[in-house]
């Protein structure tokens, strides 16, 4: 991951002068999702670049030791090995950017990971994921929690009553002390946009959770009914780009939740490469919060190596 945000004293002044032009935003939207798509090889070394994003998640009532197994096999070896060779990416060590679990399974993931010899970081949502309802006490107890079982990477989540009412200064101190609980462990702040309610608090969420030190800024938890949009990814890009141009510190951006096809993640690089530039399409800067989409994006490859689409029963969660 990239080296750590040390974030700064909240500024309220630039907080407050925040002002979203939401019909500009709408049209750099459209303009991002009319690009021409990479064709053949080069879509094919895209999608490799993509799967390297990828944060692979299970974050389901009925997760098992099994299942969280299963993920992390996949994590490791994400594309079929004959399809890697035929692309001569077989030695290129291609997996998953990491793992993304609940607390309670952190030490499974980790365990198995291990098992299988392989330094794939584990990720922890934490602090009440998803609403972020409990007590603070509680919220800061998880991150410790989830840091002690071996989680390299804490996705917390904002408080959105908070960042609703105004109350910046409260979201600011939340986030540091969960900054402050996650010790070594890289931190993602969600900011649950589909709850915020306008861009403009959007942005100002960005900015208050990157000033408290956030690593990586999060669109969505997945579960909430409006996730990662382009017109909202352009409001947080625009956040790290300033705040990177005032500070110097670059951090990264995860959009995440209905993330699902090849196509869509494709999108998601293009607009990563023109707003903030080619050092922002890494997995030290940039993640891709998905389940679903390894499979479609390994499809596409198989495609693109035999000419033909395979069922999804041919390319099994390992």
């Amino acid at each position: 991951m990239s080296a750590r945000n040390p974030g700064i004293p909240l500024d309220l002044e630039w907080v407050s002068k925040v002002r979203v032009n939401t019909q500009a935003v709408l049209k750099r939207a459209q303009q991002i999702q009319g690009r021409n798509k990479n064709k053949k090889q080069w879509q094919a070394a895209w999608l490799l670049r993509a799967v390297t994003c990828i944060d692979l998640t299970t974050l389901a009532g009925d997760d098992t030791p099994g299942n969280v197994h299963r993920l992390c096999m996949k994590a490791t070896q994400p594309v079929r090995t004959d399809l890697l060779k035929s692309m001569d990416m077989h030695n290129e060590g291609v997996t998953t950017a990491a793992v993304c679990v609940y607390p309670s399974r952190v030490a499974d993931a980790v365990k198995s990971l291990k098992a299988a010899n392989s330094s794939l970081p584990v990720a922890s949502v934490a602090t009440g994921f998803p609403a972020g309802q409990t007590p603070l006490k509680a919220r800061l107890e998880e991150v410790r929690m989830a840091v002690e079982d071996g989680a390299m990477e804490i996705d917390i989540v904002i408080n959105r009553t908070l960042a609703l009412t105004g109350q910046w200064e409260a979201v600011y101190d939340e986030v540091c002390q969960f900054r402050e609980a996650c010790g070594e462990a890289h931190m993602k702040s969600i900011l649950a946009v589909g709850e915020l309610g306008t861009y403009t608090n959007v942005y100002k969420a960005s900015l208050v959770a990157m000033m408290a030190g956030s690593d990586f800024i999060k669109t969505s938890t997945g579960k909430e009914s409006v996730n990662a949009t382009y017109p909202v990814a352009i409001v947080m890009v625009r956040a790290i780009r300033d705040y990177f141009l005032k500070t110097g510190h670059k951090v990264g951006f995860k959009p995440a939740g209905g993330i699902r096809t090849a196509k869509e993640s494709l999108v998601w690089l293009t607009l990563m490469k023109e707003e903030l530039g080619d050092e922002w399409l890494s997995p030290h800067l940039f993640r891709l919060g998905a389940s679903s989409l390894l499979a479609d994006i390994e499809r596409q490859i198989y495609h693109y190596v035999t000419g033909h689409y395979a069922a999804y029963h041919q390319m099994p969660m390992a």
